[in-house]
C-alpha cells in the first residue's frame, strides 16, 4: 500500500503537467462541433438541394428522381 501510495505522488504531478490528452480532447469537440453543423445544414437545406439537382437532371433530359 505504501509502494502505492509513493508511486501515485511520483508520477500525479507528470500526468497533471502532460496537455497531450487535452489537446486530444479539444481535437474531438471541435471534430464534433464540426459534425453537429453539416448535420444541421444538410437537414436544413436538404430540400431544396433535392430540388437543385432534379431541376438539373431535367434540364439534362435525365429520369427524375423519386
Amino acid at each position: 500500500m505504501l509502494f502505492l501510495i509513493s508511486t501515485l505522488r511520483m508520477y500525479l504531478p507528470v500526468l497533471i503537467k502532460d496537455e497531450k490528452g487535452q489537446s486530444l480532447a479539444e481535437y474531438g469537440l471541435l471534430l464534433a462541433l464540426i459534425a453537429v453543423v453539416v448535420v444541421g445544414t444538410i437537414a436544413a437545406l436538404g430540400g431544396e438541394i433535392a430540388d437543385a439537382f432534379s431541376a438539373i437532371v431535367a434540364e439534362l433530359g435525365g429520369a427524375q428522381a423519386p
